[in-house]
């Protein structure tokens, strides 16, 4: 399986400024994992859109996957209750 690139929409950084470092750590491993396996257990298809999200503990990190270039975006970061704003 060829590896895919992972990019960060720009407001992303703003996200991670509000997470603990601790968390933080762990949110961005789980992150660079979506290189190699962009579809992992535990992953769902938001109804409706072309996103997926993948929990970290209480942490939710959405993001797109465009199989034609082998990409993946993150769109947003953050607590769950945040990231369906």
């Amino acid at each position: 399986m060829a590896a895919y690139k992972v990019f960060f929409k720009k407001s992303v950084w703003k996200d991670f400024e509000a997470i603990p470092k601790k968390d933080l750590r762990k949110i961005l491993k789980r992150i660079e994992m979506l290189g190699d396996n962009p579809r992992p257990s535990g992953c769902e298809k938001l109804t409706g859109e072309e996103r997926y999200r993948l929990r970290q503990g209480r942490y939710r990190i959405l993001y797109s996957i465009q199989d034609d270039e082998l990409s993946v975006w993150v769109v947003k970061v953050g607590h769950r209750k945040d990231v369906y704003r």
